[in-house]
C-alpha cells in the first residue's frame, strides 16, 4: 500500500538540494558521513570534487578570491533550513480577494527561505536598496559593525600563529557582518530570478567595492551589464570631510545574458513626446521618412542597387506589400525633387520587418511616401542625471506630502523606481524588493501600471523596525518602518485611483500582507520520538492551537511550491468549510484543503472529483482508521491520479 506522506512544514533544504545536483555529475564525489546527532548522511568529498573539476593535481596554492571573517557560516546559514511560516493577515491587507500583490513582514532572510519553493524562477526584477552600513543609525540598523574584540577571535592564523591577513578598518573589522548579511540575502534571491531576470542594487561608496565582489561572485562577472550613477542630490552632502558625494550607484546584473533582454522604450520626458502615435498593441511609436536621405553618395540608386526595389501601396494607404496586387499603387525611394536614392534597408529585411507591421504609407502633396514605424526607445547610459531623480523632492517631499507627516529621511524618488521598472519589466511581471523601506517600489509599480495598463506584481519586504519614540512619525501613529510601507501604498493607491476613475477597475491597488511567524506546527510533529506515553493522550493534534485554517493552507502551499496570490473560495460540505485554491484553471484547482474533524469518506470523495491538483488534510482529520486507509484509493478512482503521483499529490499535515 502506498505511504501517506506529511509536509515538511520548513524551508527548502538548500544544502541537500545542491549536494543532489551535483550526485547526478560526479557521483565518486558522494560521500556519506555522521552529523552531530550521529545519523548518517550524504556529503561531499571536497577534495575529490577539487580534482575532478581540474586537469592538473590539485595542492594548496594562492587563489584569487573575495573573502572576510564569516564568509563559510553565513553560506551555511543561507543554505540551513527554517521551521518559519508566512502567516496571512486579512485585517491589514487591501482588497484581499482580488489582488496579486504581496507586502511581507519579517526577517528577508527568512522570507527569502520560505519562498524558495513558490517563487523559483518567477521574479522578473530584484531591487534592493540596503543598509549603505554608513556608521549613522537611520530608522533602521544601517551600521553592520563587529567590536575589536570579536573580530580579533575571529582571525585565522597560520601554522606558525601568524594573522593570515592584517587587521585594519578597511580589510575587514568594519565590513565583515555587512558583508555576511548581504552574502546570504542575495545568494537566495538569484534563485528567485526568472532565467530573463535582472537584480539591481543601489548603494553608495561606503560599500560599492565589496558588494560589486559579491556580485559578481554570485551571478558571474560576464553578468554585470552596468554600475549606473544616480545624481540624487545635486548640491552634494555638505557634512562629507572632503568631497561632498552627489550621486549613488546602481549595480544592474543578468541572470542569463543570452536570455535577458532590455525593454525598448525611452526615459527622458523630451524623448517620449517624439513618439506621439500608438498601435493596437498600445507599443508607441514616431514615423520616419524609409528613404535614405543623409548617408551622402551610399543614399543614391547608382552606389547602392540593391537597396533601390518597387514597394507596393494600396490606394486607400491600408496595404502595403513587396509584391504587385490588384490596383496597387509602385511606389519607389524618389525624393520630392525627383533624386532617385534607396530605402533604408535590403528587400529581404523590408519584408520581414512588413510582416511585423512595421510600415505606414501616407500621401503628402500628391506624393506616396512609406514611413518606417520607430518604437519608442533610446541609448540608456550609465549616468541617470535627470532631476526628477532627485531624492529629496521626489523622493522625501513627495512621501511626506503623501502622509501628511515626516517619516522617512532617505527615500528613494518615485521617478527613479518608476524608469527603472518601466526599462526592465512588462506585462505580468513580479518585481521584489526586500529591503523596501517606505515602499516606494510599490508606489512606482502601480503609477508604472496605471499609464501603460499592464499588471506587474510586487512582493515588498521589510523587518518591522520600531520606530523611535521622539518622531513625528511615532506621534502620527506609526510604530514600525511596515505601518509607514503599508500606509504609504493604500494611500498612493488612493491617489493613483482619484487621478484615472475610467481604468482604475483594471488596475490591481490592493496587496496581501503576510508576517514571518514560528511553525504552525508544535514542536512534537518535528521530534516525535520526544513524544512520551504520558503525553501522548493529552495531544489530539500535532498543530498549535492559535492556528486558523487560512495559515495551515498557506503553510501548505509553501510546502507544495504554489504561488501565494491566488483567489480563494471556501465552500461548505456536510457542515465543513473546504477551503479552495486558484479554481480558475481548466485542470482544476491548484489546491483543495480540509482541516476539519471527522471528516467522512463522502467529503473525500466530493475533493477528488473536483481532481485538484493537490490536495491536503490533517493528519487527525479523519472520522476513523478506514477513511483514512482508503484516502488514496478515493484519489485514485475519483482523481483519477496514477499511484505513483498519489504521495506527491495528496498529503496531510
Amino acid at each position: 500500500m502506498t505511504e501517506l506522506q506529511k509536509l515538511p512544514q520548513e524551508s527548502k533544504d538548500m544544502t541537500t538540494d545542491n549536494i543532489d545536483k551535483l550526485a547526478t555529475l560526479f557521483p565518486n564525489c558522494i560521500t556519506e558521513v555522521k552529523d552531530k546527532d550521529g545519523i548518517i548522511k550524504k556529503s561531499i568529498n571536497f577534495d575529490v570534487l577539487k580534482q575532478m573539476m581540474s586537469s592538473d593535481l590539485i595542492e594548496d596554492s594562492e587563489r584569487y578570491e573575495f573573502t572576510w571573517p564569516g564568509k563559510n557560516a553565513a553560506i551555511l546559514e543561507a543554505n540551513t533550513p527554517i521551521r518559519k511560516t508566512l502567516r496571512p493577515c486579512v485585517e491589514e491587507s487591501k482588497d484581499w480577494n482580488n489582488t496579486q500583490n504581496m507586502y511581507i513582514e519579517g526577517d528577508n532572510l527568512e522570507a527569502l527561505k520560505l519562498l524558495q519553493e513558490s517563487y523559483l524562477n518567477k521574479i522578473k526584477v530584484i531591487y534592493i536598496d540596503p543598509p549603505y552600513n554608513t556608521g549613522n543609525d537611520i530608522l533602521y540598523k544601517n551600521n553592520y559593525y563587529t567590536s575589536e574584540s570579536d573580530y580579533n577571535d575571529s582571525i585565522e592564523l597560520d601554522e606558525d600563529n601568524n594573522r593570515l591577513f592584517v587587521n585594519t578598518e578597511s580589510n575587514g573589522r568594519f565590513h565583515s557582518d555587512w558583508c555576511s548579511m548581504m552574502y546570504q540575502r542575495i545568494l537566495l534571491a538569484k534563485n528567485l530570478l526568472s532565467k530573463d531576470g535582472f537584480f539591481c542594487i543601489a548603494i553608495d561608496h561606503n560599500e560599492l567595492f565589496n558588494i560589486g565582489e559579491i556580485c559578481d561572485e554570485i551571478f558571474g562577472y560576464k553578468n554585470r551589464i552596468a554600475i549606473i550613477s544616480v545624481v540624487h542630490k545635486p548640491e552634494g552632502r555638505n557634512q562629507a570631510k572632503y568631497i561632498g558625494p552627489s550621486n549613488e550607484f546602481m549595480l544592474m546584473y543578468i541572470k542569463d545574458d543570452q536570455l535577458a533582454k532590455i525593454r525598448q522604450v525611452a526615459l527622458d520626458e523630451e524623448q517620449i513626446e517624439l513618439f506621439n502615435n500608438t498601435d493596437e498593441n498600445g507599443q508607441k511609436y514616431r514615423l520616419k521618412n524609409f528613404i535614405r536621405l543623409a548617408d551622402g553618395k551610399y543614399s543614391l540608386r547608382e552606389n547602392k542597387p540593391d537597396f533601390w526595389y518597387p514597394i507596393y501601396v494600396s490606394k486607400d494607404l491600408s496595404t502595403i506589400k513587396e509584391n504587385e496586387f490588384e490596383d496597387s499603387i509602385t511606389v519607389y525611394p524618389i525624393t520630392d525633387t525627383g533624386i532617385e536614392r534607396t530605402w533604408k534597408t535590403s528587400r529581404e529585411t523590408f519584408i520581414q520587418r512588413n510582416n511585423n507591421n512595421d510600415f505606414v504609407a501616407k500621401n503628402e502633396n500628391g506624393h506616396i511616401k512609406v514611413f518606417e514605424k520607430l518604437k519608442e526607445s533610446q541609448v540608456i547610459k550609465t549616468h541617470w542625471i535627470n532631476k526628477k531623480y532627485h531624492g529629496f523632492h521626489f523622493g522625501t517631499k513627495l512621501l511626506d506630502d503623501l502622509l501628511g507627516v515626516k517619516t522617512f529621511d532617505f527615500p528613494k524618488s518615485l521617478y527613479l523606481m518608476h524608469d527603472i521598472f518601466k526599462l526592465l519589466t512588462d506585462k505580468d511581471d513580479i518585481i521584489l524588493d526586500f529591503f523596501s523601506g517606505s515602499a516606494t517600489s510599490a508606489h512606482a509599480i502601480m503609477q508604472l501600471n496605471s499609464e501603460d495598463l499592464q499588471k506587474r506584481r510586487f512582493i515588498m519586504v521589510q523587518l518591522p523596525v520600531e520606530i523611535d519614540k521622539k518622531t513625528d512619525a511615532y506621534n502620527a501613529g506609526f510604530k514600525t518602518i511596515c505601518d509607514i510601507g503599508k500606509t504609504r501604498i493604500t494611500k498612493a493607491a488612493e491617489k493613483i485611483k482619484n487621478e484615472n476613475t475610467l481604468i482604475s477597475n483594471k488596475l490591481d491597488l490592493g496587496f496581501r500582507v503576510f508576517k514571518v511567524s514560528d511553525s504552525n506546527m508544535k514542536d512534537v510533529f518535528y521530534n516525535p520520538d520526544a513524544l512520551s506515553q504520558d503525553l501522548l493522550s493529552t495531544l489530539e493534534s500535532n498543530i498549535k492551537d492559535d492556528r486558523t485554517d487560512l495559515d495551515l493552507l498557506f503553510g501548505c502551499l509553501l510546502d507544495f511550491g504554489l504561488t501565494l496570490d491566488k483567489p480563494i473560495k471556501e465552500e461548505l460540505f456536510e457542515d465543513k468549510k473546504i477551503l479552495i485554491y486558484n479554481d480558475d484553471t481548466e485542470e482544476g484547482a491548484d489546491l483543495i484543503a480540509c482541516f476539519e474533524d471527522n471528516i467522512s469518506e463522502d467529503l473525500i470523495k466530493e475533493i477528488a472529483k473536483r481532481k485538484p491538483s493537490k490536495a491536503v488534510f490533517k493528519d487527525s482529520s479523519f472520522a476513523n482508521s478506514p477513511v483514512k486507509i482508503n484516502l488514496f484509493e478515493i484519489f485514485k478512482l475519483y482523481a483519477e491520479i496514477d499511484a505513483d503521483e498519489l504521495p506527491f499529490r495528496v498529503k496531510v499535515i
